[in-house]
């Protein structure tokens, strides 16, 4: 028995954008915008989260094969991260679930912490956009002083009978230019088994830089903490310094 190209293509199913997985961070966000416009913005309307929204996001997307925990926590976590979102997270404001409803109010301690990460990241942008102006800098320097052409000094020809002509000097090389040389981090302290208690602040190491957290559950190897955003992940104990 065969089949004809027109019963193939009723029984094929086309990949649609529903159908696709996020294949990025950036496609990510902009699904949790499309699919929770009331929690989640992409322009200057971002709204600070509720304090577990990753949990809340898990359980609306039991069902939802399209998206990982993994991507499910990156995600969140640059969306925190960003300055639009520190800069929204102030004293008084109104964390919001993910249908938009008020949640939670940030006091002043979180607010602080938000503004103290915003200054830290806007330093360090500001430190890395210097560094790269004094690179490319350096880089013109040394390519001018390369294709820059040597004068030679002539010899003097009008001299007395018996002297001797004048020796060109040579010239003396380019300096070299130093590249400036990263800081050295401090190392950080592991913690032992029985310093992981409940409301202790400690250092998670997410990426690159370490972040205060405060521990909210222990279940060794694994360590619920809240980050000073709000968000709640959980982690290994090897993760996890000294504050």
């Amino acid at each position: 028995m065969t089949t004809s190209i027109a019963e193939t293509a009723e029984t094929t199913v086309l990949p649609t954008a529903e159908t696709v997985k996020p294949a990025n961070v950036k496609e990510v966000l902009a699904y949790l915008v499309k699919q929770y416009p009331l929690c989640f913005a992409a322009d200057e309307n971002v709204k600070p989260l509720k304090v577990g929204i990753f949990q809340d996001l898990a359980q609306r997307l039991d069902e939802n094969s399209q998206l990982s925990k993994t991507q499910l926590r990156q995600a969140l976590r640059v969306y925190t991260s960003s300055w639009r979102y520190l800069d929204a997270t102030k004293e008084g404001a109104n964390r919001v679930d993910l249908d938009g409803q008020p949640a939670e109010v940030i006091d002043a301690q979180q607010a602080e912490h938000a503004a103290k990460l915003l200054a830290e990241s806007k330093q360090k942008a500001a430190e890395k956009r210097k560094a790269r102006i004094q690179e490319q800098r350096a880089k013109q320097q040394e390519t001018k002083a390369a294709v820059a052409p040597v004068e030679k000094k002539r010899p003097n020809k009008t001299f007395n009978k018996g002297s001797k002509p004048e020796r060109a000097t040579a010239k003396a090389a380019p300096a070299v230019v130093n590249k400036d040389v990263a800081p050295v981090q401090q190392p950080l302290t592991t913690l032992e088994p029985s310093q992981l208690t409940v409301g202790n602040t400690v250092l998670v190491k997410l990426g690159l830089t370490p972040m205060p957290a405060t521990i909210q559950e222990v279940n060794l190897p694994d360590v619920t903490v809240q980050l000073g955003s709000g968000m709640v992940i959980k982690t290994r104990q090897d993760s996890l310094y000294q504050a």
